[in-house]
């Protein structure tokens, strides 16, 4: 059993990862930190762990952490992550942080959209954390960098037409959308039920972090520099995104060559489902799993393929993808602890 650190325990991403760990056969969970919650029982700050993690919060000391765990994922805020990372790789310990912090290669890229990088000879080292993409580099690696759910939801489904030569890079439109967890768990007046309930905002109009993340990617796929409109919106639910990209077609195709396309390109993917002909995917079908569903359609009056990705951003959006990272980091079945099937209604 590999003993297993979550640092950061206490927000939204933190606890999903302890609610994967406790039925996670290949794992102990042996250390679970929070600043905010240091002293109290994980399963007092979040009853639905009772009776499945006896832990208690602790602050966060990397040497404590080191001590006790082999593995170690870091669910922390942006600049908070690395101030501890690179004393975990200090210690020889593997870690996913979930955090922005070592997602972007280009250190003035980071330092343009965050804040100065404290330790950004790591930013080379570490791997992109998007297994249908990066499998084999994931598995080599000490240090992987666990992707934004935004991103992840559009990198899936613009991965067949990128790769393919299907699209024309300058054409890119992204349309998102993200159930209120995505905003985190600290009190933010944007976030209280009464600013979300009924409503429906775009927010962090052509200025979301996120933004570089996804052309980064998507660049890394084409070959060359793309830029995207990328605009996120604010849903009324706790969890999912769902996510609408708009692309012209370099050449004529029919929806049903698409979807063919997409069939062949993910066949063999554990947690990649594409829709038939006739079907798109819905946020309340991937609830819970760790699983994005991809449709994608042809619209032959404007010449666009039209592709839709739904992903539950608490799973394979942050926790969920993160434990497929650490199976591939220790060696084990990707999909170990991660196979229930979604959650409907």
């Amino acid at each position: 059993m590999v003993k297993v650190a979550v640092v950061g325990a206490s927000g939204y991403t933190g606890v999903e990862l302890v609610r994967l760990l406790c039925d996670h056969p290949a794992v102990e969970l042996a250390c679970v930190t929070s600043r905010q919650q240091a002293g109290e029982e994980i399963a007092a700050v979040f009853p639905s762990l009772r009776d499945r993690a006896e832990l208690v919060c602790e602050p966060v000391s990397t040497e404590e952490i080191a001590d006790r765990a082999d593995f170690v994922f870091t669910a922390l805020p942006h600049k908070t992550a690395m101030e501890v990372v690179p004393d975990l790789l200090a210690a020889g310990k593997k870690v996913v942080d979930l955090s922005a912090d070592y997602r972007l290669k280009d250190r003035s890229l980071y330092e343009a959209w965050y804040q100065v990088h404290s330790s950004p000879h790591l930013l080379e080292e570490a791997v992109y954390g998007l297994p249908e993409l990066y499998r084999e580099k994931i598995g080599a690696a000490r240090l992987v960098a666990n992707p934004g759910c935004y991103p992840t939801s559009v990198a899936l489904g613009l991965a067949p037409l990128l790769l393919g030569k299907r699209i024309v890079l300058d054409s890119l439109v992204i349309d998102s959308k993200s159930g209120a967890s995505g905003a985190g768990r600290g009190a933010k007046t944007g976030s209280l039920f009464c600013e979300v309930n009924e409503g429906f905002k775009a927010y962090g109009v052509a200025a979301h972090r996120h933004t570089p993340e996804i052309e980064q990617t998507l660049g890394e796929l084409a070959g060359r520099d793309v830029t995207v409109t990328f605009t996120p919106h604010l849903l009324p639910v706790n969890r999912g995104i769902l996510s609408t990209c708009y692309a012209t077609l370099s050449a004529p195709a029919q929806t049903a060559d698409l979807v063919e396309l997409y069939q062949d390109h993910y066949r063999g993917e554990p947690f990649v489902r594409v829709h038939p002909v006739g079907s798109l995917p819905n946020v309340a079908f991937v609830k819970g799993g760790n699983y994005c569903d991809v449709g994608v359609v042809s619209d032959p009056r404007t010449g666009r393929a039209i592709v839709v990705s739904a992903i539950d951003n608490l799973v394979k959006g942050a926790a969920g993808q993160a434990v497929q990272n650490m199976n591939l980091m220790l060696g084990i079945e990707e999909d170990t602890g991660l196979t229930a099937v979604p959650l409907f209604p």
